[in-house]
């Protein structure tokens, strides 16, 4: 089992940064691949980005050049540094691992899911 427990969000404004963090708990960490997800009100959820055990990252072309992944396995820590926030950023973020190597996409995809924190970006 994996228990992650996701802070850092909070309130922004427009052109501001958070950074997030994903504490995992449980099993080992540099086993697997981490994915950061956010859900808007009415909207699907969707895949910021993703992390692999030895530190590959994909990114959402709508996070590009704005959102950073990274990794402490040493912390057993991923962190989801957000710069340039926009009001469409607005949204509960989670993280998510899965065992495996690949990084991905899919939420189906991802065994273990944190609570969510939540991310509003004023105007």
């Amino acid at each position: 089992q994996v228990q992650l427990v996701e802070s850092g969000g909070g309130l922004v404004q427009a052109g501001g940064s958070l950074r997030l963090v994903c504490a995992a708990s449980g099993r080992t960490f540099s086993n697997l691949a981490v994915g950061w997800f956010r859900q808007a009100p009415g909207k699907p959820r969707e895949c910021v980005g993703a992390i692999s055990r030895s530190g590959s990252t994909l990114y959402a072309d709508s996070v590009k050049g704005r959102f950073t992944i990274s990794r402490d396995n040493a912390k057993n820590t991923v962190y989801l540094q957000m710069n340039s926030l926009k009001p469409e950023d607005t949204a509960v973020y989670y993280c998510a691992a899965r065992i495996g190597s690949a990084i991905v996409a899919g939420s189906q995809l991802y065994n273990y899911w944190g609570q969510g924190t939540q991310v509003t970006v004023s105007s």
